[in-house]
């Protein structure tokens, strides 16, 4: 049997999510009641309205919650009886131990009546809102997950019918002891020893309830969280990477001085409105600043906008957003400094006991992270004494700085006023002043929350709402997308798409190294024997994002990783020791990896134990190698890649050690992971993958290797000087390769031939040339000036056109992917969410990418369909990209060229399609997600349609179960069908002629000029036909009302009436309206003068109405003249 525990059950994210002392002594005196009140020979219905009161109590006073037909207990989704069920609970007596369940027999009345319950609610109500069902008698607890009933139970048809059946009285009996004992029993009974469900006894827990010393107990902390809303309801909480913490977002934004607007159906976030400007906020300060200084005129124009407002906004943006950074970094630092140390005050740094302006905040970013402990001056040392060295290149002065300003030259003159709804003004804060200095403002904002990078399982006297490195990054996401209105891709979708396509790419590579077959990661666990071997392997992989954002999908990459190598059993330690699963287990919830003991408990950090030590330190250094050897990204946006770095960094932050060799009193460094993530437009590069470079680094006398070590040594420099040095000889490689490259661009050879054909053409002759000769050289010359001003006009839009500033050469930026001849070898994994951008909005740069010969280039298209070819095209032979994006391509007319590339150059391997269901939350995009391998398309994609956001709440297991067999091998549609649903559309396609094909012209529908008069639903039409005094006037009345199909009616291959019926009196058939006395009664209750086709505004009862077009139609009659079959 699946007898689980409560700490195996619970989401460990959630399980990180501390608890208030308060709402903690509220359950734990709620319990000690219930125990207290529950007596052995109650009635069943005394002991029931106890546990009604205990969890009235505690966590589901706001919910309606009551017995409903024959459930003992139901708790409604809200405070509603509107609302679906979404807990079942059937309650036995403390002392009916015949029907109760046990853990040696599940099979008894407790569940047979719970599972009649479901289906009930499942099949006959379409409540699809379920999330538990309890079976209890007061001490022991049977928790069922409704998935695990859906999986058991709902899905088996045979089971489903027959309780259609038992409902639709064709049983025997249609009492309920029938179905318990004729059709519970025998369906409980095949899968009772898979059925996975929760246990505990509340009696294991009273000790614990009567201890006096104010301990707490992690197991009780569990049963808090068992019974909480939050998990029997499955609630979002605060670490939630899907959903945005609104408050913290919004005060941030207040703090920063911007704010979110509505623009083109897109949120994007702009600098507040004049009237609601706080000169004190970071921006305002900061554009002061440089306005002041006149600071623009040391930077580049083109780069931040058109004109000087723009420009002045986008600088000061940036540097915003650099500090900002900063800032938050630092917090999770001090968090992480705080937790090591049992919370010591002396390891906090960020606060105006510290820090007490502008200038203080500036020393500790460049003199005191940017400065080795040897390199820190006394007065430095004796400030930040704890502050450890970390060697970022995040707090190095960035070129933006070095160009205008630094944070030390922001005003502190003003003070910010305090957001109404502030974080400070809780009750437990209740801030007095309206208005706070901005330093003081943000870190006593940032102190509100809790912000250690793994939780723990804790009871706290003010549960601080915890701001990790996920909630953190969809913070980023939006503000880092302040200019196109960011699309966060939530933390289900990456799980899904890094799982899917890293299960692949893995395969792959280890299939093609070994010659094996192995098809999942169970076969690939079996076949592994050699560990170091098997490490070097996923070492050595190559994954990318070209439209990299905030790094999320890089992160979810990581944590994919380092559990994909504890699943294979090859997680190894500094010394090449195993990760035992019988000591730990590995686990990726809400999109962090977290990791337990062999217990269940949350690892943690402890310095003072060796086992702590080397699991920290293992999980940094496997961290690091990953970010270094195989991730990488590109970025248009430069904010973007500092939010991107700073992702990874923070990951690693989390399992920052101290190290052996400093007596354990300074962190370990942080590698130079910013040479991984690069800004550059990825759609533009003016170097083609495949073009030959060995001649170019033979003249240049340049190795590749050469160039790969300076990469491998910059990631692990040490100090500025070190790495400054690096990145010069870096930087003279590339530029060295570029310029070699550049002269054999075969367009500059031929201006160079053509130049030169002129010259000698133009120059002074020997000899007199005939006239014939003449004429021959003159138009020689014509034809070559226009041939040479043409590639003269290709390389001066280069040269001037500021989108070409950006172009990103694939060719030699990543040495990573290079072979030693300098061949492009390509990546592995592509993956990502590119940006939904029309290209007909682009103007003059969307006529650059199509200059860029895109095979999947339409102008109606969108700029996704490119990532899509260059994410192929950037792959290594049978490497597998995967992204989400809009799901238009698959049937829209621009997405044509894409599907056939789709079909004639790469084998989809997976499609999903989310029809219908909102994956993102700032744009209403229908998405998909597709994973195709860079090979030959074999015909067999696995396609699923996801149109409930149920499937959404288990993503792989539905799309494994869901999936069908698709042959995507044209550029027609791509339509996702089930084998019945494929068939007949096969038969209809041979027989038949596609509406494309016939020779007919559809411009618009029946138009009747007022459709509220002339479309009727069935109630309407029966009301007239009733009005007939006839019955044949009964049956010509019913001939003119006909039933309408509207577009939104027509699906792909059915209709969906909608019973709606028109009055078809259309002017080409001549109806005399007379013979039609109900309609005309049912017309003239309308009005006649609203009616009436003549254009006219008449009065009636003191109100304006306006008649219908004129046309030469009668009253009565439809508005244009229509063309009339009857089918």
């Amino acid at each position: 049997m699946g007898l689980l525990k409560p700490n195996q059950v619970l989401n460990k994210a959630y399980r990180q999510v501390a608890i208030e002392t308060a709402d903690f002594d509220l359950f734990k005196n709620a319990l000690r009641t219930l125990r207290d009140n529950v007596v052995d020979g109650q009635r069943e219905e005394t002991q029931k309205e106890h546990l009604r009161n205990f969890l009235s109590e505690t966590f589901y006073k706001t919910y309606y919650m009551a017995p409903e037909e024959d459930i003992d207990l139901a708790i409604r989704l809200d405070k509603t009886t509107k609302s679906n069920i979404g807990l079942l609970v059937e309650v036995k007596s403390t002392t009916n131990k015949g029907e109760m369940i046990s853990n040696d027999n599940l099979n008894r009345k407790a569940l047979q009546e719970l599972l009649l319950y479901y289906l009930k609610e499942r099949v006959s109500k379409k409540n699809n809102d379920i999330k538990y069902l309890i079976a209890t008698n007061i001490h022991e607890f049977f928790i069922f997950d409704a998935h695990e009933f859906e999986r058991k139970f709902y899905q088996n048809k045979q089971l489903r019918r027959e309780f259609q059946d038992f409902v639709d009285g064709r049983k025997t009996s249609s009492k309920t002891d029938f179905f318990y004992t004729e059709i519970a029993t025998t369906y409980i009974e095949e899968v009772k020893d898979s059925l996975e469900y929760t246990y505990f006894n509340l009696q294991d827990y009273q000790h614990l309830l009567d201890k006096t010393d104010g301990s707490t107990s992690r197991k009780l902390i569990e049963l808090y969280k068992i019974f909480s809303d939050t998990h029997l309801l499955k609630l979002s909480f605060q670490n939630d990477s899907n959903s945005l913490n609104r408050g913290f977002y919004t005060e941030l934004l207040h703090i920063i001085g911007i704010e979110e607007r509505k623009e083109n159906n897109k949120t994007v976030i702009v600098r507040k409105v004049v009237e609601r400007r706080d000169e004190a906020s970071l921006l305002e300060n900061t554009i002061n600043q440089l306005d002041a200084e006149d600071c623009l005129r040391h930077v580049n124009g083109s780069l931040y906008g058109n004109d000087y407002e723009e420009r002045l906004f986008n600088v000061a943006m940036e540097l915003c957003i650099t500090w900002m950074n900063r800032i938050l970094f630092l917090k999770l630092l001090e968090a992480q400094m705080l937790k090591y140390h049992n919370g010591d005050v002396a390891y906090k740094f960020l606060s105006t006991a510290k820090i007490h302006d502008y200038d203080d905040l500036n020393t500790l970013f460049f003199q005191v992270l940017a400065r080795d402990m040897s390199r820190r001056t006394q007065s430095v040392m004796h400030d930040f004494a704890y502050v450890p060295y970390l060697n970022s290149s995040l707090f190095e002065v960035t070129d933006l700085e070095s160009k205008t300003i630094k944070i030390n030259s922001l005003s502190q003159r003003t003070e910010l006023p305090v957001l109404t709804s502030s974080v400070l003004r809780s009750k437990k804060r209740n801030l007095q002043v309206n208005v706070l200095p901005t330093l003081q403002y943000l870190f006593a904002f940032l102190d509100a929350y809790n912000f250690a990078s793994e939780g723990s399982e804790e009871v706290q006297e003010e549960a601080k709402t915890l701001i990790n490195a996920s909630v953190l990054g969809l913070i980023f996401e939006k503000i880092n997308g302040h200019k196109d209105g960011s699309v966060f891709t939530p933390g289900f979708i990456t799980m899904f798409m890094c799982r899917e396509a890293i299960t692949k790419t893995v395969l792959q590579k280890f299939n093609d190294y070994y010659g094996w077959n192995c098809a999942t990661r169970t076969d690939l666990y079996n076949r592994i024997d050699n560990i170091a071997e098997a490490n070097e392997l996923i070492n050595n992989l190559h994954i990318c994002d070209p439209a990299v954002g905030s790094g999320h999908f890089l992160v979810s990459a990581l944590n994919e990783l380092i559990l994909l190598k504890y699943e294979l059993g090859i997680l190894v330690d500094a010394t090449g020791k195993r990760i035992r699963k019988a000591d730990y287990q590995f686990a990726i919830e809400n999109d962090e990896l977290i990791v337990t003991d062999a217990e269940g408990n949350l690892f943690a950090y402890n310095t003072l134990s060796a086992e702590s030590r080397r699991m920290q330190e293992t999980l940094f250094k496997e961290k690091r190698r990953i970010i270094e050897n195989c991730l990488f990204g590109v970025d248009i946006n430069p904010n973007s890649v500092k939010i991107c770095r700073l992702r990874l960094w923070i990951e690693l932050l989390k399992n920052a050690y101290y190290t052996v060799e400093s007596n354990y009193t300074y962190l370990e460094t942080l590698p130079n992971i910013d040479i991984n993530i690069k800004c550059g437009n990825s759609l533009l590069h003016r170097f083609a993958l495949t073009d030959s470079i060995q001649t170019v680094l033979r003249e240049s006398g340049i190795s590749i290797n050469q160039y790969k070590e300076a990469v491998a040594k910059y990631k692990n420099a040490q100090g500025k000087g070190e790495k400054q040095d690096l990145e010069t000889l870096i930087t003279e490689i590339k530029s060295k390769l570029r310029t070699e490259i550049s002269r054999r661009d075969v367009r500059l050879v031929r201006l160079n031939k053509r130049r030169s054909e002129l010259a000698n053409l133009q120059a002074p002759q020997l000899f007199e040339p005939t006239k014939k000769e003449k004429k021959a050289s003159d138009k020689r010359i014509a034809d070559l000036k226009k041939e040479i001003a043409a590639l003269e006009n290709i390389f001066e839009e280069i040269r001037s056109n500021k989108i070409y500033l950006g172009a990103f050469e694939w060719r030699i930026e990543f040495p990573e992917v290079l072979d030693a001849e300098g061949n492009f070898l390509g990546f592995d994994c592509i993956i990502g969410n590119p940006p939904y951008i029309q290209l007909q909005s682009m103007g003059k740069s969307a006529d650059v990418l199509e200059r860029m010969g895109y095979v999947t280039y339409a102008r109606t298209g969108d700029i996704y369909c490119l990532f899509y070819e260059l994410g192929m095209n950037l792959l290594s032979p049978n490497g597998y990209l995967c992204y989400i994006t809009s799901n238009k391509w698959m049937r829209a007319g621009y997405g044509e060229s894409l599907r056939g590339y789709f079909a004639s150059q790469t084998n989809p391997i997976m499609l999903v399609d989310f029809a219908g269901v909102k994956i993102f939350d700032a744009i209403t995009v229908e998405a998909n997600i597709l994973l195709s391998q860079k090979a030959v398309n074999i015909s067999n994609t696995q396609a699923c349609l996801v149109q409930d956001a149920n499937g959404l709440n288990n993503l792989s297991d539905f799309v494994q179960q869901q999936s069908v067999e698709c042959n995507f091998v044209s550029s027609d549609s791509w339509v996702i069908l089930s084998p019945i649903e494929q068939s007949i559309k096969r038969k209809i396609e041979a027989v038949g002629t596609p509406l494309k094909d016939w020779d007919i012209q559809i411009n618009y529908g029946i138009k009747t000029g007022f459709n509220d008069a002339f479309i009727i639903n069935t109630e309407k039409r029966d009301e007239i036909l009733a009005n007939c005094q006839t019955e044949e006037e009964r049956i010509r009345t019913a001939e003119l009302i006909r039933p309408i199909l509207r577009g939104r009616d027509i699906k792909r291959y059915e209709y969906e009436w909608a019973d709606l019926w028109i009055i078809a009196t259309f002017p080409s058939r001549h109806y005399d309206i007379e013979s039609y006395p109900a309609v005309k009664n049912y017309l003239l209750s309308i009005g006649i003068e609203r009616l009436e086709q003549t254009g006219e505004t008449h009065i009636v009862n003191g109100k304006k109405i306006k008649a219908r077009k004129k046309t030469c139609n009668e009253w009565f009659e439809t508005q244009d003249s229509i063309s009339y079959w009857v089918v």
